[in-house]
């Protein structure tokens, strides 16, 4: 199918779910995310910040810029302009990092963030522990932020076809957000997001109550592992 038609499907399977699509668009071309926007989509993940730097300059300023590769702290002033959201805060340094470029641009939106809770069997993977997210939200660091707004957590399963362990992974997930939104935000309706779910498996993170999936290959085809 083409581009276009892969997004009208996702729009389709999704309608009556709350989970929202993310097509990541790492390593693909500007003309085949121009597909994807003229087909409706406006939520666009990258891995990269200098790939979403480039595309961010030749693409409509409307999209929802996602970041959801791993985040070096002296790379966040160069996205902080204009992203929507940053899936991959795996650390406090991280966050102040992002609260600090926030508040010196002045946004007039706080910067959505969202928690990296390790949830995986691979040391590749980035995240922080259950513990780790906890300590982060009880510290004075956190609590004296005003530019950032968490919105949720992410996660990133094991690579693997075992649908028994991928289920046990992503129920953790939903089990860690709904024991963090009861503890820190019972009364704040912007945590809401449980980000997990990708091409493979995306089906099953619904069922476990994602709410927000991260579909590449199944939206725009092999990766290009050249870039």
């Amino acid at each position: 199918m083409s581009i276009s038609n892969n997004i009208r499907y996702f729009d389709e399977k999704l309608k009556a779910t709350d989970c929202r699509l993310v097509a990541v668009s790492k390593t693909h071309p500007v003309e085949n995310i121009k597909e994807a926007y003229e087909a409706g989509q406006r939520l666009f993940g990258e891995n990269k910040v200098q790939e979403l730097m480039e595309k961010y300059e030749h693409l409509p300023h409307d999209i929802n810029w996602h970041l959801i590769g791993h985040l070096q702290t002296n790379k966040v002033k160069y996205i902080a302009p204009f992203v929507d959201t940053i899936q991959s805060v795996d650390s406090l340094k991280l966050l102040k990092e992002i609260n600090k470029r926030s508040e010196q641009l002045n946004r007039t939106s706080p910067i959505n963030c969202m928690l990296q809770i390790s949830i995986a069997d691979e040391d590749t993977k980035f995240g922080m522990s259950y513990d780790e997210a906890v300590a982060l939200l009880q510290s004075e660091e956190y609590r004296n932020m005003n530019y950032i707004r968490i919105t949720g957590v992410m996660g990133i399963a094991t690579n693997t076809e075992d649908i028994n362990k991928l289920r046990k992974e992503f129920r953790y997930l939903r089990e860690c957000f709904e024991q963090l939104k009861e503890t820190f935000f019972f009364a704040n309706p912007d945590f809401q997001e449980i980000s997990m779910g990708m091409t493979s498996d995306w089906e099953l993170a619904i069922e476990e109550g994602s709410t927000m999936i991260r579909v590449g290959s199944g939206i725009f085809g092999a990766r290009d592992y050249s870039k």
